[in-house]
Formats: structure tokens, sequence, C-alpha cells
């Protein structure tokens, strides 16, 4: 069994193949059994969310494990070949978390946002934020960018890395409300330390699409009931976890806003064409939470490369695989 460390991994990514393999995971449609919701454990302090898939056309199955607790978090994927059920690779994980979900959300962008340059508005200055500008910035000319991050100095530092690194107009402001004023796309990247939602919808201009990614569990907050209520379209990654299992809709249903009709799922955005056929005009809101498709998808497109180029640590341990006939008759002697 192979191991990657995040290192090795960093070598492996880029931002047009993340984004093109993600696009085209979503597009081949899976069984809703082969992406199963999360599991989420919780103690006191500490957390693990476990996320699985078995995806359609792909090589490999695997499990995403994030540990998390009071001094940090780590994140584990593991892969097997689904013809043999035989355990091939270990994955430090962190970077594919982050470009996972920066990818996907540029899968969304590309399919809803107008052809041409794009004035974007970013709150947030973190892994996630910057994750999501340079993922934009792989699928469409970046006209104009705003950051607001509580932080003066982080929302600086932020504006002045992009602007050296992409070669964007980037600018720093006091308050989100600013930041957003005159964009047409806005992410959501930063959760209020205590969970006050960080954007109104009383902000929004007509034709905006916001991405909202920073809440995904119930006790988190992101936007506020407004965004959801004002909203003509709502695509999400995991439709039925964005609905039940986020602080953000969660708080929307209690105020009686009725999102279900207006709810599809990324697939049904890519496959069907919905959005052809929104009025000119619309707000469209799209909601991710992460999901065990995007992850193995990307570790396993890395594990491929890394097959190809001799990238790795063998691991000095080996896993017995029992035969269908040894399995059958362990499960009768239970």
């Amino acid at each position: 069994m192979r191991y990657l460390s995040d290192t090795e991994i960093a070598g492996l990514l880029a931002w047009p193949d993340v984004i093109q393999v993600l696009r085209t995971a979503y597009q081949t449609g899976h069984k809703p059994d082969a992406v199963p919701a999360r599991v989420v454990a919780r103690g006191d302090t500490s957390r693990l969310r476990v996320l699985t898939a078995v995806p359609s056309g792909n090589r490999y199955m695997g499990t995403k494990i994030i540990s998390s607790a009071v001094t940090g978090a780590t994140y584990t994927i593991m892969l097997w070949a689904q013809d043999t059920s035989e355990p091939v690779c270990l994955l430090d994980a962190e970077r594919i978390t982050a470009m996972r979900t920066g990818g996907t959300s540029a899968v969304a962008m590309d399919r809803l946002l107008p052809a041409g340059p794009v004035r974007a508005a970013v709150l947030g200055a973190g892994t996630e934020a910057s994750g999501h500008v340079r993922a934009l910035s792989a699928i469409r000319k970046i006209s104009s960018l705003t950051v607001f991050s509580p932080t003066s100095s982080n929302r600086e530092r932020f504006a002045k890395t992009m602007a050296e690194e992409l070669g964007v107009i980037a600018r720093a402001v006091s308050t989100a409300r600013e930041a957003v004023d005159g964009a047409q796309l806005v992410i959501a990247a930063a959760r209020s330390r205590d969970e006050t939602p960080i954007l109104e919808g009383a902000w929004l201009a007509p034709g905006m699409l916001i991405v909202s990614i920073g809440s995904t569990l119930p006790e988190q907050r992101e936007i506020d009931i407004e965004v959801v209520r004002r909203a003509d379209l709502i695509v999400a990654d995991m439709p039925d976890e964005v609905a039940h299992e986020t602080g953000d809709m969660l708080a929307a249903a209690r105020a009686g806003v009725d999102f279900a009709g207006k709810l599809i799922s990324l697939s049904s955005l890519l496959q069907d064409g919905v959005p052809t056929a929104r009025r000119a005009g619309s707000i469209v809101l799209f909601k991710s939470v992460g999901s065990g498709l995007q992850d193995v998808t990307l570790a396993g497109m890395c594990f491929d490369k890394a097959l190809q180029q001799g990238v790795g640590t063998m691991l000095p341990v080996t896993m017995k695989l029992k035969s269908r006939k040894q399995v059958q008759s362990g499960q009768k002697n239970l």
C-alpha cells in the first residue's frame, strides 16, 4: 500500500485537472447509496466526521475521516480497488480537502456565471477563501476582487497575495457589505466567531451568484435567512444534508422559508440544464457541505499520477484479503 504526504499531493494537483475531474464525476451521476450521507461522531471536545463513496466509472472506492479536537484537525483518505477490495493508498488529505471544495464550487460557478470577466467578492481570508479565488481564476478572468475579513491584517495580506499571484485588481475593505456592493459573485468562506451570519440577504442585487461553504453542521451559521428567501435557485452538492444538517437552512426552515421547490443537486445542474431557463436577474445560491465523491475522485486522480511518476512511500504492511467464500462462511458463524 502506498502513502502520499500532503507535500507530495501538492505536486500532483493543479486547478484545471481538479475542476475537470470533479465536473466529470458530477456529470456521470451516481446511485444515492454510492455516496451516502456523512456520519458525525461527537465527544465532549472532539469529533470524527466520516465520508464514503463508491463512484460509478471509477477504479477506486474510499473513505475520508476528519478528526477534530481543541488542538486542531487531521484529514485522512483511504482508497481501495473496487474490483478486488484491496487497499491501495493512504493519503494525508488536507490539501485535497481544500482543493476539492474550491474545485466543486468552480464546477458550479462555471455553469452559473455568464461568460466574460467577473466582479468577485470574498468574505474570508483563510484557506478556503484563497482556494476559491484560485479556482475561480482557472475558469474566468477576475476583473475585480474585494475581500473582507474581520482582521484588518488578514484581509490586507489576502488582497496583496491575490493581486501578486493572479494579477487581479484586489482591494481589502472594512465591512462585508462594502465587499458585496457591486459584485456579481459573492464567495462566503468564513463563519463568524459567534455564528452570527456574515452575509445578509438585504445586500444582494439581482443577478448575483452566492457561493456558501462555511456552514456545514447544524450549529454553524454563515448566511442569514433572507439570503435563502431571496434565492430563486439553490444548488447543492448534497441536497439532503444541505437542507437538513446545516445551520443556515435549518434557521430558514424554522422561520417558515419554503426552499424545497427551488433546491436542486449539482448533478442535476450539469445534466439537465436547469439554469438556462431561469429568468434574468434571478439570484442563485450554491451551497456546499462536501462529499465523499469529491474526496475519492481527487484521491484516485492523485494515486494514478503517483503511480505514473513513482511518487509516494510504500508502507511495510499488508492486509490479508479474504475470499468471498471466506467472508460468507464467517458471516454464517457469527
